[in-house]
C-alpha cells in the first residue's frame, strides 16, 4: 500500500476545486495513502480546511490516520482561525503507516 503520492498535486483548494479534491483524496485514502504532501497547494479557502477534515474522517472510519505534511501558511492560519489545526498537525501517534 502507498504512504504517499497517490494524490496528484493540487494547486488551488477552494469552493470551486473542492468536490474533485474530495473525491482524489478519497480515492487515494482507499489505495492505502496515509500522508498528504500539500506543499504544491497555492491558493487556498475554507472549502480547503473541510476537505482535509472530511478526509482526515473518512481514514479514521477506514481505520487509519492521515499525516498532512508541507501545509501552506495561509491554510494552517485558516485552521486556526476555526480552532481545528490540532487535527491538521502530523504527530508521532498519527504517523501509523500501513
Amino acid at each position: 500500500m502507498a504512504d504517499t503520492s497517490t494524490l496528484q498535486p493540487i494547486e488551488t483548494l477552494t469552493v470551486q476545486t473542492a468536490r474533485a479534491a474530495m473525491e482524489r483524496g478519497l480515492a487515494a485514502i482507499k489505495a492505502g495513502q496515509t500522508v498528504f504532501d500539500l506543499g504544491s497547494v497555492k491558493q487556498a479557502d475554507s472549502s480547503a480546511v473541510a476537505v482535509l477534515l472530511a478526509w482526515q474522517r473518512a481514514a479514521r472510519k477506514g481505520g487509519s490516520a492521515l499525516s498532512f505534511v508541507n501545509l501552506p501558511a495561509g491554510l494552517t492560519s485558516l485552521a486556526a482561525l476555526y480552532g481545528v489545526d490540532a487535527f491538521l498537525v502530523a504527530t508521532p501517534a498519527n504517523l501509523r503507516h500501513h
